[in-house]
């Protein structure tokens, strides 16, 4: 298993032939975002890879999650009468939440400036932010909480939903059309989750318990703002690209089953996901709630990653991704009681399982794409031909 070669034969073909493609709208991105990245990468050494960059940005949301974690374990602490996380830590979760985004905005120019852009950084970048949407929710949720004033479990549940099935439909545009068109709502949310963390350790959390119009609330804003960017924004410009490129007869695939193919796995993650929190003996995400996050959007970054795997190397999509039967497998023993009282454990068991899965998938596949390309993930320098 440790020398597993994720990526087919078919699929080296696939990427040695790949030519990046993508479309950027946003206006917040083109007028604001890009001249300041421009202006950022040029502090960057020359000799300093791309990937180096990702992988970096990545981390920052990574230490913010367990960060949060260790201040607020049970999102209870943004609540009346609970020790509130301090306004210091909402300041250094603010800034480098802004200073992943930036990293994550400069490493592609970064690459062509160093003239060292390849399938595998788009493909490492894409690949990464598919578990960084996991990790900005879950810790932006710390600022509401789920006491009186705050969101539900359930519906950060719904929210992160919303967001891991946003990121997913860019890709799905691009594995039938060619063209990646980056989303808006990604910009706009990370600049807004950015100043929220900064504006919280200034006024602290109560500001967020009054109602800003009426009787709605911030949290009520909260969601709302995710709900309506996504079927507001994201999902008419979906499927807008969608019907220009079936117009224009430029689709890759022509046939509903297989156009529809890459939302298989994820809607089966969904409903996995619910069945076992509405069938669960000791409400598992009422009293598990950040680990069964971190379970879900691990799950479905590995799903991410197949389809963009297969979309860059335009092969087609796998139907099912095998992480669905070990988690079927485990809502089964939990709602049959064949191992009663042991539902916590199981999910601890899952997500470390599936946790391994994952970082092994995303070894094996840099690793193999780096052989085949004969570079370094994360050094300019050419490998040895020793």
């Amino acid at each position: 298993m440790a020398g597993y070669e994720y990526v087919s034969a078919e699929q080296l073909a696939g990427f040695d032939k790949y030519k990046y493609s993508a479309v950027d709208s946003n206006p917040l991105s083109l007028y604001v975002m890009h001249p300041f990245w421009n202006t950022v990468v040029k502090i960057f050494p020359m000799w300093l890879a791309p990937n180096l960059i990702t992988f970096s940005g990545f981390l920052l949301l990574v230490f913010n999650f367990f960060l949060m974690a260790y201040c607020d374990p049970d999102f209870y602490a943004s609540a009346p009468d609970q020790q509130h996380v301090p306004n210091k830590v909402w300041v250094m979760v603010g800034l480098l939440n802004f200073m992943a985004y930036t990293l994550d905005g400069v490493d592609g120019k970064q690459a062509r400036r160093t003239q060292s852009s390849t399938p595998l950084g788009e493909l490492f970048d894409h690949g990464l932010d598919s578990w960084a949407c996991m990790f900005f929710v879950v810790t932006v949720y710390s600022t509401f909480g789920r006491g009186p004033n705050g969101v539900s479990v359930f519906v950060l549940y719904l929210l992160l939903w919303v967001v891991l099935f946003s990121f997913i439909l860019s890709h799905w545009e691009k594995y039938n059309t060619g063209v990646l068109f980056l989303p808006w709502g990604y910009d706009i949310s990370q600049v807004t989750i950015s100043i929220v963390y900064i504006v919280t350790s200034i006024v602290g959390v109560e500001a967020w318990y009054n109602p800003f119009l009426f009787n709605f609330l911030y949290r009520d804003l909260f969601t709302a703002m995710i709900f309506g960017c996504a079927l507001t924004v994201t999902l008419p410009m979906s499927l807008l690209n969608y019907y220009k490129a079936y117009r224009s007869n430029t689709l890759k695939h022509h046939s509903f089953y297989e156009a529809m193919l890459p939302f298989l796995s994820p809607v089966l993650l969904f409903i996995l996901c619910t069945i076992w929190i509405f069938h669960s003996p000791t409400q598992i995400l009422e009293t598990q709630p950040r680990l069964f996050y971190f379970m879900v959007g691990t799950a479905f970054a590995n799903i991410s990653c197949r389809l963009i795997v297969c979309q860059m190397s335009s092969t087609r999509c796998q139907p099912l991704n095998w992480l669905l039967f070990p988690l079927a497998l485990v809502i089964f023993v939990v709602l049959t009681g064949v191992l009663p009282e042991s539902e916590t454990f199981l999910l601890y068991l899952l997500t470390t399982f599936i946790t391994v899965a994952h970082i092994h998938y995303g070894v094996g596949v840099v690793t193999q794409l780096s052989k085949h390309f004969n570079i370094r993930p994360f050094s300019l320098r050419k490998p040895s031909s020793d």
